[in-house]
Parts: C-alpha cells; sequence; structure tokens
C-alpha cells in the first residue's frame, strides 16, 4: 500500500514532457516556456568567420582582395556584387573596385599561409595585418618587433617604403567581433550573394544532372531542351512576335493550362499586408508539447501597426514640430524613411507632453546643446517603449551642417529620449548617433541658446533653458494610415464595381453597344447592315411585308424525274412458299 502512494505522488518516470516541466527555468521552445519571455544572452548568435574565407561567398578564397578596413573577399565574388549594388557588403558604405587591395600571402611546401619571415603558421587566433602600398601580409608580431620598434619603414619583402597608416588589421584576436557573420549587413537583411549564373542554376534543376547516367531519360531531356531551344531562336528572329498571342493559342488549342477544378474550387488565400517573413511557431511548440493546443499549419505571424510602420523605407513622408523654449522656437523637419523609431520615439513622447518643462541640461558653443532628460542630470530618460532601443544608420543624412537633430545615448543602442542638437558640423558623431531631423525654422533662437551663459566645469546653463512644449504639427506616421486606409477604401470601391460589371465605359464595346450581365452585346432596336436580311431570311420570308426587287427567272429545262425503285408492299417473312 504504502509502494502504490509513494509511485503515485513522487512517479517522475513519464514519456512525455508534462505543461509545468515546459514552463520550467530551463526549459526552451519557439513560443512557449519561461525562457521564451526572458532577453536573449548577448553574443549568443556569435558565428566567427574563418580567415581565409571570403566575407561574400563564405567559403576559402583562392584570389584575396581586402578593403581599408581590413575585410576580406575573393576578387571573383566581390566584383559581380560591386557591379550590382556598389556597396561594401559587409558595412553597408559605398565601395568602388579601385579601392580593393589585393593582398600575397605566403606559403610553405604544405600549402598553408604563413609569414613571410617567420614562417609561422596562420590560424584563426593569430593577429595579421597587410600593407596598403604592397599587399604583402605579415604577423603583427614581425611588423612589431622589426618595423614599429625598431623604426625601420620598409617592407621586410620588397623593401618598399611604408608608414605606420599603411599597416591594415586583417584579423585581431582581441576584436572578434569584427568577424561576426551575425553583424554582417547582408546576412542580417537577406540579400541574396548568387550571380546570375548561379540563380540559373538553382533555378533550372536539370542543370545540375548527369545526363549520361540517366539512360533513355536523358535523350527525352535533350528534346525538351532542343524543342525550347528553337523556339526561342525562332520567337527572337520574328519582328512580330507576341507573347499575348502564343498564350492565347495555347488557350484556343484546348490545352488545359489552369489549375485542375478541385484547386479552382479552394479559395487562394490572400497574404496580409502586415505578414512577417517569419511563422507563429505554433505548429512546431505543439508539435513537442503536450500541453499545447495542436496546430497543423504554418501561419506567418501578423504584426502590429506599430511594427509594420517602423520599418526603414516604408515611412516616406517628412513630420513637422515646433519645439517651445524659453528664448524662443524651433522649427523641426522630421525624417522617418531611415530614422523610424527615433522619430516615433519623438512624436509620441511629444504628443504625451513628456518634454514639457525638461531642461537643456548641457551646452557646448560651436558644438551643440543636449536635453530631453526629466531629470535634468543627462543621466536619466526613458523611450516610449520603457527601454532602450537600437541605433539606425542606414539613411544618407550626416552631422555635415548647423541644426542637425539627432540622439543622444550612452553606446551601441542605447537611445532613450535624450537628443541634441548641432551648432556646426560635426562628422565625427557620424554612425555613432542616429540623425532623425533638421532645424528647418527659427535658426535665430538656435544663436541665442548657443550664445547663453554656461558653467565651465560641466557646461550647464547658468540660467535654465527648458523646452515649454513640443508641438507635433504633421505626424508622419498618422498620415500613412490615412493614405493607407484611402488606397484600401478605393481598391475595395473598384473591385465593387467590377463585381457589379463594371463602370459605364467598361460596359459599352468599341461600336458603341452595351454589354449586358451575361457577357453578350445588347441588340438594342431594328438591326443594321446585312444582319437585318439574314434575320429575316430565318424567320421565314412574308410577301406582303417587304417587296424586293425583281432581278429576273432562272429559266432552265423540265426534265423528266428519274423512275423510283417499286417497294415492295407488305412485311414480315411470308408463308414459305418459294422454298
Amino acid at each position: 500500500m504504502g509502494k502504490g502512494k509513494f509511485s503515485i505522488h513522487f512517479r517522475t518516470d513519464k514519456l512525455y514532457i508534462t505543461h509545468s516541466e515546459w514552463a520550467s527555468e530551463d526549459a526552451y521552445s519557439a513560443s512557449a516556456g519561461s525562457g521564451i519571455s526572458k532577453s536573449r544572452v548577448a553574443g549568443a548568435s556569435f558565428k566567427r568567420l574563418p580567415f581565409n574565407f571570403c566575407a561574400v561567398s563564405l567559403q576559402p578564397f583562392t584570389h584575396p582582395v581586402c578593403t581599408s578596413d581590413g575585410t576580406i573577399f575573393d576578387l571573383t565574388n566581390i566584383l559581380p556584387w560591386l557591379k550590382k549594388h556598389g556597396t561594401n557588403p559587409v558595412t553597408g558604405l559605398p565601395l568602388k573596385s579601385s579601392e580593393l587591395i589585393k593582398l600575397h600571402f605566403a606559403k610553405n611546401d604544405e600549402g598553408e599561409m604563413v609569414d613571410p619571415v617567420t614562417f609561422k603558421v596562420f590560424t584563426d587566433n593569430t593577429h595579421m595585418v597587410a600593407l596598403r602600398n604592397t599587399g604583402n601580409v605579415f604577423a603583427y608580431d614581425t611588423v612589431e618587433r622589426l618595423n614599429i620598434k625598431a623604426k625601420m619603414w620598409r617592407d621586410l619583402v620588397s623593401d618598399e617604403e611604408f608608414s605606420r597608416k599603411d599597416i591594415i588589421t586583417l584579423q585581431d584576436p582581441q576584436n572578434i567581433e569584427a568577424r561576426d557573420l551575425s553583424s554582417f549587413k547582408y546576412i542580417k537583411d537577406g540579400v541574396s550573394t548568387l550571380t546570375e549564373e548561379q540563380e540559373l542554376e538553382r533555378r533550372d534543376p536539370g542543370r545540375n544532372l548527369n545526363k549520361d547516367a540517366l539512360g533513355s531519360a536523358a535523350r527525352v531531356l535533350k528534346a525538351k531542351e532542343a524543342v525550347a531551344a528553337a523556339r526561342s531562336q525562332r520567337d527572337a528572329s520574328n519582328p512580330n512576335y507576341n507573347p499575348a498571342l502564343s498564350s492565347s493559342k495555347t488557350l484556343a488549342s484546348g490545352v488545359r493550362t489552369g489549375p485542375s477544378p478541385s484547386q479552382s474550387l479552394q479559395p487562394l488565400k490572400t497574404i496580409p499586408y502586415n505578414a512577417a517573413k517569419h511563422t507563429t511557431g505554433k505548429a512546431a511548440a505543439s508539435f513537442t508539447s503536450t500541453g499545447l493546443t495542436p496546430h497543423t499549419s504554418s501561419e506567418r505571424a501578423l504584426l502590429t501597426d506599430e511594427e509594420y510602420m517602423l520599418k526603414p523605407r516604408r515611412v516616406k513622408t517628412k513630420g513637422y514640430a515646433r519645439i517651445t523654449t524659453s528664448l524662443g522656437e524651433l522649427n523641426v523637419e522630421l525624417a522617418p524613411e531611415f530614422a523610424p523609431r527615433a522619430v516615433w520615439n519623438f512624436v509620441q513622447l511629444s504628443k504625451k507632453g513628456y518634454y514639457n518643462g525638461v531642461v537643456f541640461h548641457r551646452n557646448i558653443r560651436n558644438f551643440m546643446i543636449q536635453g530631453g532628460d526629466p531629470t535634468g542630470t543627462g543621466k536619466g530618460g526613458q523611450s516610449i517603449w520603457g527601454k532602450n532601443f537600437q541605433d539606425e544608420f542606414e539613411g544618407p543624412a550626416t552631422h555635415d551642417v548647423r541644426g542637425v537633430v539627432s540622439m543622444a545615448n550612452k553606446g551601441k543602442n542605447t537611445n532613450s529620449s535624450q537628443f541634441f542638437i548641432t551648432y556646426r558640423p560635426a562628422k565625427h558623431l557620424d554612425r555613432k548617433h542616429t540623425i532623425f531631423g533638421k532645424v528647418v525654422g527659427g535658426l535665430e533662437t538656435l544663436t541665442r541658446l548657443e550664445n547663453v551663459e554656461v558653467s565651465e566645469s560641466d557646461k550647464r546653463p547658468l540660467e535654465a533653458v527648458e523646452i515649454k512644449d513640443i508641438t507635433v504639427f504633421v505626424d508622419p506616421f498618422e498620415e500613412f494610415q490615412k493614405r493607407k486606409k484611402e488606397k484600401d477604401e478605393a481598391e475595395k470601391e473598384k473591385e465593387e464595381i467590377m463585381r457589379n460589371g463594371g463602370t459605364e465605359d467598361d460596359k459599352t464595346t468599341w461600336t458603341g453597344k452595351r454589354i449586358r450581365g451575361n457577357g453578350k452585346a445588347d441588340v438594342g432596336g431594328e438591326e443594321e447592315g446585312v444582319g437585318r436580311y439574314l434575320r429575316a431570311t430565318a424567320a421565314g420570308f412574308h410577301p406582303g411585308e417587304m417587296e424586293d426587287e425583281v432581278i429576273g427567272e432562272w429559266e432552265q429545262e423540265v426534265t423528266d424525274e428519274p423512275v423510283k425503285k417499286r417497294v415492295k408492299a407488305g412485311g414480315g417473312f411470308g408463308n414459305f412458299d418459294t422454298w
């Protein structure tokens, strides 16, 4: 009896995962478990690129070249990319083929890449550098001992002169983030690096088949390719070739090109405009968990209106706001195209009244003025989401003029509510602070702010300069939603009109006849032309109704009709007398 009680209350040998086990601290799944709500460990997605791999093809290079920042590419892979995009695939910055530096790696008898002086084999943990003017690759220890410390600025292989600026770091074991695959821009954006030939190979599976090993099936494939080539050559040589006519012939020939009746009865699912690239994960989670309701379809996750609008290059309408300070007003133009999160944060906080009464806590003449911290210390502030948000550096805007409005931060991806306005160009702040607007009116107010007396120790204005109010005149996100709503209503109205037969122009042929609901032209009254006589003949001719001109009579000799064969009357088999 006691054994039974023990087995009931303390048994843990179940052959499935219970709901409580999924909800434990060490449970992980696609959309269930406590681990899904916690922030992921920083650097968990780190994937290191080996030193002898091309940063585009992610394969070992054969013709290595590098950029000025030390990123290594294969020449045969980077040239098609530059021809198509013209940017550095890793950073997204503009890059020309003339800026590439050809690298020269020394190898030992076993084909391993080595330092040309010490013959030390290069590994993923070797600090490697290259010289800009010669392209020779050395271990940093060699260059440091024989060139930098000895102050002998000549290439150890070619004896050419170089300077410290010509030393390019290719790999630094202390800075492995530079070779992190997850930080490459083209991988983040999901851009394909395949050439046109590689794309064709993937689209056509037959290009990768060994046709010599297919036997009789190879003859069928070759014949099919020959017919397709002859057809394309014929169409190309015909100047009057029209692809639309060829498709109409296919339909006229009776060949079924559309879906089967069973498929046509099934309504096609339209993808929502706010569908994400990833699925909800419910199918995978329910497949491995008994505590979740089973899901058999991989449905795409839906983004909220906020998540949908906060994608770069989606909302392109400019926004406008007025910052009222104790020294005057500043009119600001907001640019959400490349910094949607920063603009959304600024607009929503302004509408909320978050900045009302907040002082500018830092003012440096010939540099910038900073504010947006309700505590007034420069250490506070919170975004509209209650947490820091990421930087946005994809746009072309730079700190090149007076009046640029940017986000203040404490480092990478630490934007909150603080912002600053520049008094002069500050190019050293580019790609360090997110630019989301510029001053387009009230530059005299900006001059008064710059001339305010400040403390020499912390550059804080001696006389408090505060933001009284921020008025948003044009909210770019509301304008985007308004235009989208109008577009959706127009499309819905157009679909309704087409469902009812179309507009008046759609219901009339080019001859002026009206088309009925069944698709046939309306005859209307009495027809004109040859059709009237054809209809009269089909209905029967009545002499009293219409007179016709007499052309003449057809004279023909009357001939005797041939004698018809007499048919024996009667039927049946008779009485069999003739048998």
